[in-house]
């Protein structure tokens, strides 16, 4: 292998965590995935915009395809369920991240 293969090898695992999603109005918007949590027999993204002026998550609902780069990411509209999933990465993040 050589030296630009495995430059473009490594790109692309570090970009395994970071994907761009569409909004409802068109625009593009780019996340770090930090984490993925099972709740309830679902599993959610916990997501970091990449935008500076945003330092809070976003936690979507993953809906999985045959091929992994196809799931489908669905916002949540149960406040409830937003709460317990977030609950949930906080136990698991506790002294990593600071959470207000």
């Amino acid at each position: 292998m050589n030296n630009d293969e495995k430059d473009i090898e490594e790109l692309e695992e570090d970009n395994e965590n970071y994907i761009t999603l569409s909004d409802e109005d068109g625009n593009e918007l780019s996340f770090e995935i930090i984490d993925t949590v099972q709740y309830d027999d679902r599993l959610f993204a916990v997501l970091i915009p990449f935008d500076e002026d945003d330092d809070g998550v976003v936690i979507l609902e993953i809906i999985p395809a045959e091929e992994p780069e196809y799931d489908d990411f669905i916002a949540v509209e149960d406040e409830s369920l937003l709460e317990a999933v977030y609950d949930e990465f906080r136990k698991n993040y506790q002294g990593d991240y600071l959470f207000e």
